[in-house]
């Protein structure tokens, strides 16, 4: 302290003008000093390391330095030293002055950084002498465990599934969602479920839903589920009838493509004769076993249902169609060729059977087919079977081929326009649709001054 007092200090004139003659010894931050002129030297370089002490701290990287007589310098070509803040912005070494000047966390410090690049984390040893070690953790053994589903959310959970089944008809995903539920006791269920659905939906649902239970019996069901789920809608049959009133021939066929198909024994149906108290339940045994019969006469139980529109190969589709014009024409039912085309599932498809149903007029002979043609063409317009576009459809088709039936059929534009006419008659065509129609050219003769050629047919 005595030796800061006395740097601190300024010397007086007297002692600065050399009255003090004597050579004296004076202590001043550990030099001694012999010489008046040597004090004030001293002064300044203890000032001097003072200074850098405070500074040192916070400003060591700044590159201040002092010469021996106290003036501050650079470094070399006043550059800043190497250990300026600037040269090292990525720096993490402590400027607390504390530890061994080591990065920090052994340079993998920072926000979010959990190690050093390449390091790679083992499975941690346990520790045996751990006091917290249990030896039974050791063959643990860690399973996810899906709680059972309640039977309030059965008919919830399933109902979807089999609803977006019907749209897709991927068995595999249906049996993916139904191995993540824990069923249990409720797996019969299923196929009364997809059953009951079934019977409110169409014809190609039916066979999907068939293709289902199929796939699913070994894989998420047992036949002992698919017995007692038949056994259960045989029980409800009276309720299902009331919404589905065809619901005993239904279930009846449900039951012979399940024995065709082997998910069934054969020996089912024989368990309920003599037991059956139920009129809808007989009902639905005996076409089960009427149809068991004649598969064993040839019938294909597997093509019970039929094949969705969007499935079946369009040669079919035609025949079909063809087969359904030829009944109409010799039973005369509008309301029957309805039902047959609706069961035919292809809406998209229509324009084909407008196009059958113009050529089988203009091939026919008699006044009969033309006008049971007009009628049912008109009666599937009105009730919007037949829409606009596929109205519209077929009738271009007909424009179009009508030069090659033309080739087989002599009078063919003659009764194209004739039909066309009254097809606007009856309000089911539109004015330009009829304005569309080709008409074919009269032939002129020697007489109208052509030099006894023909004129070509124009269309």
């Amino acid at each position: 302290q005595y030796a800061d007092d006395l740097s601190d200090s300024f010397l007086s004139g007297e002692e600065e003008n050399g009255i003090i003659t004597k050579n004296i010894k004076n202590e001043i931050n550990g030099n001694w000093i012999s010489a008046p002129n040597s004090i004030h030297e001293a002064r300044l370089k203890a000032k001097a390391k003072r200074r850098l002490r405070k500074t040192s701290s916070r400003d060591s990287g700044r590159g201040d330095s002092f010469s021996e007589n106290g003036d501050p310098s650079r470094g070399t070509n006043g550059t800043a030293p190497p250990t300026s803040p600037k040269s090292k912005l990525l720096d993490r070494k402590s400027r607390a002055g504390k530890g061994r000047g080591l990065p920090k966390k052994g340079g993998a410090g920072g926000k979010g950084v959990w190690g050093p690049p390449g390091e790679v984390y083992d499975l941690e040893e346990v520790d045996v002498k751990d006091p917290n070690y249990d030896e039974a953790q050791e063959n643990c053994v860690y399973e996810t465990v899906v709680p059972p589903l309640e039977e309030g959310a059965f008919e919830k959970t399933l109902t979807p599934i089999v609803q977006e089944y019907f749209e897709h008809g991927d068995t595999n995903e249906v049996a993916e969602l139904l191995g993540e539920l824990n069923l249990g006791s409720m797996s019969s269920g299923v196929p009364m479920l997809a059953v009951s659905l079934a019977l409110e939906a169409k014809a190609s649902h039916r066979e999907l839903t068939s293709r289902l239970l199929t796939d699913l019996c070994g894989r998420v069901l047992s036949r002992s589920d698919v017995e007692s789920s038949f056994d259960k809608l045989l029980r409800e049959l009276p309720d299902l009838v009331l919404d589905t009133p065809g619901a005993p021939q239904l279930v009846g066929q449900f039951i012979a493509r399940a024995v065709k198909d082997q998910i069934l024994s054969k020996s089912y149906l024989d368990g309920y004769k003599g037991r059956v108290d139920c009129v809808h339940a007989r009902a639905a045994l005996d076409r089960a076993a009427v149809l068991l019969k004649m598969g064993l006469g040839g019938l294909r139980i597997d093509n019970l249902w039929g094949t969705g529109g969007g499935q079946r190969p369009v040669t079919q589709l035609v025949r079909e169609m063809t087969l359904l014009l030829k009944e109409y024409l010799l039973s005369g039912d509008n309301k029957e060729a309805e039902r047959c085309l609706r069961e035919l599932e292809v809406p998209h498809f229509h324009h084909e059977f407008v196009y059958e149903a113009m050529v089988m007029v203009l091939e026919s002979k008699g006044e009969k087919t033309f006008k049971m043609v007009l009628q049912l063409l008109k009666f599937l317009w009105v009730s919007s079977i037949i829409t606009v576009d596929q109205m519209r459809r077929g009738y271009e088709r007909v424009y179009m081929d009508i030069a090659e039936i033309n080739i087989d059929v002599p009078r063919a534009y003659f009764i194209l326009e004739q039909f066309v006419d009254k097809s606007f008659s009856a309000g089911f065509i539109c004015e330009k649709l009829r304005d569309l129609c080709p008409s074919r050219g009269r032939k002129r003769f020697v007489s109208e001054g052509d030099g006894g050629r023909f004129k070509l047919e124009s269309y």
